[in-house]
């Protein structure tokens, strides 16, 4: 939580500071330099936002901003920047990822497509040969293979959506770097949504009118002055809040510390006892998994009943409520949605459901979704759930009050700071006859089925055939479910082409693979706090490109020479050039709000970075205070203007999967469905503790979470008794889609019936020509299935399936999810 106070700077103070520095360019080239490094040390002072590296050079990750302690060109330590309020440890580990032993060294093509081209023997795809080649000869059979295809086929055989957690950067922006070099060649197949909110995303946008999920969320002050209530549903934010989708600020982290210093109550819904319950001495409340839409309209039933609802509320804002009170009471169906019937499938049981009503009801409350919830069958509805019964209870638009989806993620609820913020490059415009987007999570589905309609939020999309998939700063293979069926998939496409610092699964499952840098290995900026925007730091190169590795707007600077736009790739500029431009726009807008901030020229070489005042006002934003306060004013983006409980819209759709108001569904699978016979336990996953996604599961952080050097899987003692299985005993976790290899945490943390993997572990099949082969690393999406949330949102489902889990007796099998391939 920050609690400066709004910084400010006299007209005079200003144009004093600004002259000083007007020569700093020409000085720079003229004076020797420690003439300069003084000249910089008297006038820096002048500009009160700046903040001095302490001992190292300054650069920053998804997992914080930090000092790189660099000896004789080698990355050697780190230290976070001085006023992190809560350093994260994944910081340490930027040294492993510059020196990693499995670092992609040179540019390297699959033997089989060399020999005998595009779309030659792709079923050895993750198994075959690397012959390594010239940067040029890569470039071109590269450039060759984009000319061949917008000729022969059009933009649509080219899918460059390149989905991922890429480095922190905003030059050097891998996807939107591609995105840039294909529109400007012809286009391509990009994709909609993304696999962390695909359902949510689509159902709030018609609930509430915007996504939500990536809104600003009430702000920590207000919510530690006012909430009485906090209900964590399905989250886990001490673990999630270590990252940030920008550099994180980590103010989320001491707004639950000071819930916790304050003794607020919490309650936390989750199969797990999660590290976040533990911190905030949370009250656990432990369902069923892929049940909480059960226990909300249960919920919703008892506010109903027992009249604890806001019926002005919802008549004054929301539209629709009679007909989800109609299916409450059993109207429609002849089904009365009771505690009872809650309890029965939810395993809660009815009191509790009652207490909970009553509880959020009598105090003020702010419930605090997760997004896991709705990365699920029928995960649209969770959240339109969630929205219903905080509608229900009438606080939304009150401090302290309603419901927030981004508490959890990149520090929502952080306080806007007031200066500038550094755009991006820009991907371009899309030619005229580029394809529509396909839903992110359809990916396999696409590449297998060429030709094929799905329905998707009210209209129809057709699958092209993608002869071309080229992946930048992604990693298919560990954010796509049921990994078997994607390896199938990935063998239709004639030539998948790979940018990556490491020999990841999807690199070794590609034709061409370009090393790339690390973010450490090239200039950049970024911005620090995602819904704060607190920051500007300088990303400094802190060592040499390693090997012949290349950024990634080199590498696609040289292919758009080859191909014929360069110019217009680059427009004339280099890297530096690139980021004073975007620097100055940025100062310029700190200038518009009063705040001072150096030359660029002179930032650059001070190792400074910025941190922006937060104005007093902004520590007590309440999120739809401004609906609340005036509705014909400040109207939701929906059709109705208000909170939609029924969506004539969707009803409108007529998709059985998805009706027009929240509903109870049984999911595909679940404890109840046909497959809990044979697979009789539940998946929870999770991000892991450790690292962020796959990102550094190939650094010494695995000696924290692996047991037996693979994934870790926590069961209760009820379930792992009876299987002979104890701590630390290596575990066979299967079902029809797969097998891995995973170390079991025997433990109460976890519901019985339950078991929980973390996503994110590196794909090592044992027989890579063996389809359904045992992972050996413990990759959890071997285990899930690949079908759409819904017809409406096509989600993914990647946090849930019924399995079956057994002692592993077969013979010792080495981890090799992090080796070299062959020939590499």
């Amino acid at each position: 939580m920050s609690n400066q106070q709004p910084l400010t700077m006299s007209r005079r103070r200003f144009l004093t500071g600004a002259a000083a520095l007007a020569t700093a360019p020409l000085l720079a080239g003229l004076w020797p330099k420690a003439a300069l490094a003084q000249a910089i040390s008297e006038a820096l002072p002048q500009f009160i936002v700046l903040r001095q590296a302490q001992k190292g050079i300054l650069t920053g990750a998804h997992w914080g901003a930090f000092e790189a302690i660099v000896q004789d060109g080698k990355m050697v330590g780190v230290q976070p920047v001085q006023d992190d309020p809560y350093p994260n440890e994944l910081i340490t580990m930027a040294p492993y990822q510059v020196h990693a032993e499995n670092r992609i060294k040179y540019p390297m093509v699959r033997k089989s497509w060399l020999e005998g081209g595009p779309g030659s023997r792709t079923e050895l795809r993750g198994r075959d040969e690397w012959v390594r080649v010239s940067w040029d000869k890569a470039t071109e059979l590269v450039c060759n293979e984009i000319t061949r295809l917008q000729k022969d086929y059009g933009p649509q055989s080219i899918y460059a959506g390149s989905y991922g957690w890429k480095s922190v950067g905003m030059l050097h922006n891998s996807r939107t770097l591609l995105q840039r070099l294909m529109n400007l060649t012809g286009g391509f197949l990009g994709y909609a949504g993304d696999y962390s909110t695909g359902a949510a995303q689509v159902i709030m946008s018609h609930v509430v009118g915007s996504m939500e999920v990536y809104e600003q969320q009430t702000a920590w002050p207000n919510v530690i002055e006012n909430s009485e209530l906090v209900i964590l549903w399905g989250c886990n934010p001490m673990v999630t809040l270590k990252n940030s989708w920008n550099v994180p600020d980590h103010v989320g982290q001491t707004g639950f510390e000071a819930l916790k210093k304050k003794g607020t109550r919490v309650i936390s819904i989750d199969p797990v006892h999660s590290d976040s319950a533990k911190f905030v001495n949370a009250q656990w409340i432990a369902p069923r998994p892929y049940t909480d839409g059960a226990m909300l309209i249960g919920i919703a039933h008892t506010l109903l009943t027992e009249r604890l609802h806001n019926p002005d509320f919802l008549k004054t804002y929301t539209v629709g409520f009679d007909k989800f009170q109609a299916y409450l009471l059993g109207e429609s169906d002849g089904v009365a949605k009771t505690a009872e019937w809650a309890a029965d499938i939810s395993g809660v049981d009815a009191d509790t459901l009652r207490g909970l009503a009553r509880e959020m009801a009598k105090h003020r409350t702010m419930i605090m979704g997760g997004w896991g919830i709705q990365r699920q069958h029928h995960g649209e509805q969770q959240h339109w759930l969630l929205v219903t019964v905080a509608a229900m209870l009438g606080q939304i638009g009150l401090p302290g009050g309603g419901f927030g989806f981004s508490y959890h993620y990149s520090s929502g609820g952080s306080p806007t700071a007031k200066g500038g913020i550094i755009a991006g490059i820009s991907a371009g415009n899309a030619p005229k006859n580029s394809p529509a987007p396909i839903p992110v999570a359809r990916i396999a589905e696409c590449l297998s089925n060429p030709g094929k309609t799905i329905d998707f939020n009210g209209a129809k999309v057709t699958y092209p055939e993608v002869k071309m998939v080229y992946v930048a700063g992604g990693n298919t293979f560990h954010q796509h479910q049921d990994t078997n069926n994607l390896v199938k998939a990935w063998q239709r496409p004639d030539t998948i082409v790979v940018n990556e610092p490491y020999w990841t699964a999807t690199a070794k499952h590609a034709d061409i693979v370009l090393p790339a840098t690390t973010s450490y290995e090239r200039n950049d900026l970024e911005m620090g706090g995602d819904y704060s925007q607190l920051y500007v730091f300088p990303m400094h190169q802190c060592v040499p490109p390693q090997h012949e590795s290349r950024s990634d707007f080199d590498i696609f600077s040289a292919m758009a020479a080859r191909l014929g736009v360069q110019e217009a790739f680059t427009e004339g500029k280099d890297e530096t050039q690139w980021l004073k431009g975007m620097y100055d726009d940025m100062k310029n807008q700190a200038r518009a709000a009063r705040v001072a901030l150096p030359p660029f020229d002179m930032f650059w070489q001070s190792n400074n970075y910025v941190r922006f005042p937060v104005p007093e006002a902004n520590t007590q934003w309440v999120r739809f205070a401004d609906y609340r306060d005036n509705p014909l004013l400040n109207p939701l983006g929906t059709p109705s203007g208000k909170i939609e409980i029924y969506s004539d819209a969707i009803a409108k759709m007529h998709y059985a999967d998805c009706p027009g108001i929240p509903t109870w569904m049984p999911p595909h699978e679940w404890y109840r469905g046909p497959e809990a016979a044979k697979y009789p336990l539940s998946l929870n996953t999770a991000h892991p503790t450790n690292r962020l996604h796959s990102q550094l599961d190939n650094t010494p952080l695995r000696e924290k979470y692996a047991v037996a050097d693979r994934e870790a899987i926590l069961i209760h003692p009820q379930d792992a008794q009876p299987r002979g299985i104890s701590g630390g005993d290596l575990v066979r976790a299967f079902n029809d889609r797969g097998q891995i290899l995973v170390g079991a945490v025997v433990s109460e943390d976890v519901r019985p019936g339950v078991v929980r993997i973390s996503e994110g572990a590196w794909f090592d099949p044992a027989d890579p020509a063996q389809p359904g082969s045992l992972c050996k690393n413990g990759n959890v999406n071997c285990l899930t299935f690949d079908i759409g949330s819904s017809s409406l949102a096509q989600g993914n489902c990647g946090q849930m399936a019924q399995l079956q889990i057994e002692k592993y007796q077969g013979p010792a099998l080495k981890n090799t999810a992090h080796a070299v391939p062959q020939g590499a």
